[in-house]
């Protein structure tokens, strides 16, 4: 497990995601776009949703446990980056629950 810190805020994420989530997070802020990120609590850390603010001038940390580089999904970066662009901004899922990948199974 993987850590993203943003500010104050940490979230633990597996490696692969942490992965696309950095890319997609570098990709939006060279550009100077700042998007809506969110994600479901686990239950057994509670319940509820979180949501943040991604722009530039936070600090933001990716830290991977693994020290090997995880091959990327092209097509769930695509998705993912799509919705930032969204008013609900990137909600983060498991790569399996994006239905615009289902479609290409």
């Amino acid at each position: 497990m993987g850590t993203l810190r943003y500010g104050n805020e940490a979230l633990e994420l597996e490696d692969r995601t942490l992965a696309h989530v950095q890319m997609v997070v570098v990709s939006k802020l060279r550009k100077g776009e700042a998007f809506l990120l969110s994600w479901t609590i686990d239950p057994a850390h509670g319940s509820g949703r979180y949501a943040i603010w991604i722009e530039t001038g936070v600090p933001i940390v990716f830290r991977f446990t693994g020290s090997r580089p995880v091959s990327l999904n092209r097509a769930w970066l695509q998705a993912m980056l799509d919705r930032t662009y969204t008013p609900a901004g990137l909600e983060l899922m498991p790569e399996t629950d994006y239905p615009e990948l289902a479609a290409d199974n």
